[in-house]
């Protein structure tokens, strides 16, 4: 068992945070389907998968905790809040981040297939 604390964001619902990304990325002129397909890809859920986890109100830790990271997740590269995302050490905050970028370069107006690392 570890004394370090864990991140608030790790126990905060994902359903909490999805209205945040989507409203992120709608002043761009990005669509839900948009940011469903990135969540899809990175995670492996299915459409139907992240309805119940947004239903039941995973937090952060469970949610990913399920997820089939995407093998070419680790080409996410580039910097969210000041820290390079391939330099975060916590494999969870790891994965946090690399959602977070991903919603950043949709909300910055990139292809599709370049987020998806296509």
């Amino acid at each position: 068992m570890t004394t370090e604390k864990k991140h608030r964001i790790f126990g905060t619902s994902f359903a909490s945070v999805y209205p945040l990304y989507l409203q992120k990325i709608a002043k761009k002129g990005r669509t839900k389907a948009e940011l469903d397909q990135v969540l899809r890809w990175l995670t492996g859920y299915s459409d139907d998968e992240l309805a119940r986890l947004m239903a039941e109100k995973v937090d952060f830790e469970a949610f990913f905790a399920g997820a089939r990271l995407n093998a070419n997740a680790s080409l996410i590269t580039g910097v969210v809040c000041g820290v390079r995302v391939e330099e975060v050490e916590d494999p969870l905050m790891q994965k946090i981040r690399y959602l977070d970028k991903l919603v950043d370069e949709l909300a910055k107006g990139k292809k599709i297939e370049s987020v998806l690392r296509a």
